[in-house]
């Protein structure tokens, strides 16, 4: 039995491509019902937000549960907020982007996502582009802990002062392993203002779920702004000069406090994702306009 919530989110991913989008009287009655289940502790409410924005935000804290855009929560998002751009790819970048076929429009069993087909981590930045549910923070003495939902993801950003390495991928002793999630410092800009910046990144994993890709020396910067008490805002940067003309930006995200900072497991079983390629996905075939011009987005 395919039951996964990820399985879930790739079969709606592919209904949609056939089937238009459930009605909204029947979106009504489900929020309705969930509205009316009993609230434990220990579960996530998408229906229980909080009211206002809170109060001022407190100075240099981001600690806490925050839901974005995935969680029911439907963050607001503001008109001046910043919305992600097409990047501007090299020959090198046009020639990798080429290789990649994303879930949309190959479908399930055309695409070599290596997340869709394997349950592979997102790696930095998709796993705060893709799939954002929910985001935990944890201050440390001399670091911050980001924790994401979505595959129970934990995150370490260094606030010691040290610089990012230069040596990630390289030879010698003294060279790093290429990581999913790379190497990320973090410091204050202002009171409000959390800049992280992350390189050293295995460059297995793509930018966006479009297929983009990057090398190991990219550069990606996130700067998370404590609008106020109950908002949140991250807007993401890549600067990647092998593959990309000029840095470009992946948007902004917004997330809302969670009143009882609780947050439900999500995460992507390869069993199941083996059964659901298995059973419905691979026998579906793949889209044969998918190679159409214009058909990717």
């Amino acid at each position: 039995m395919i039951r996964g919530p990820f399985i879930s989110v790739i079969v709606g991913l592919a209904a949609l491509l056939v089937f238009p989008p459930a009605a909204p009287a029947q979106m009504a009655q489900s929020q309705r019902t969930q509205a009316n289940q009993a609230r434990s502790p220990w579960k996530f409410n998408p229906t229980d937000r909080p009211v206002g924005d809170g109060g001022p935000a407190p100075k240099r804290d981001l600690t806490g549960t925050w839901a974005g855009p995935g969680s029911g929560f439907v963050p607001q998002f503001a008109s001046q907020d910043e919305a992600p751009e097409k990047p501007s790819l090299t020959p090198m970048g046009q020639q990798l982007m080429s290789q990649n076929k994303p879930l949309r429009p190959y479908s399930p069993a055309g695409t070599n996502d290596p997340h869709v087909r394997y349950c592979d981590p997102f790696g930095v930045p998709q796993n705060m582009t893709s799939e954002i549910r929910g985001l935990q923070i944890a201050t440390m003495p001399n670091r911050i802990i980001a924790m994401i939902q979505y595959m129970d993801v934990w995150r370490e950003i260094w606030t010691d002062g040290r610089p990012l390495p230069t040596n990630v991928g390289g030879t010698g002793k003294d060279a790093l392993d290429p990581r999913y999630n790379g190497y990320s410092v973090g410091h204050w800009e202002d009171d409000y203002t959390f800049v992280v910046d992350t390189t050293g990144l295995d460059d297995r994993t793509w930018v966006t779920a479009a297929g983009y890709p990057h090398t190991v020396n990219a550069r990606v910067q996130e700067r998370y702004t404590r609008v106020s008490r109950n908002d949140l805002k991250v807007t993401i940067t890549v600067d990647d000069p092998k593959l990309y003309t000029k840095p470009f930006s992946l948007g902004t995200t917004r997330f809302r406090w969670v009143p009882n900072q609780q947050l439900d497991e999500w995460i992507c079983p390869p069993s199941e994702v083996i059964e659901y390629l298995t059973t419905m996905g691979d026998p579906a075939g793949s889209d044969p306009a998918a190679d159409a011009p214009g058909s990717r987005p």
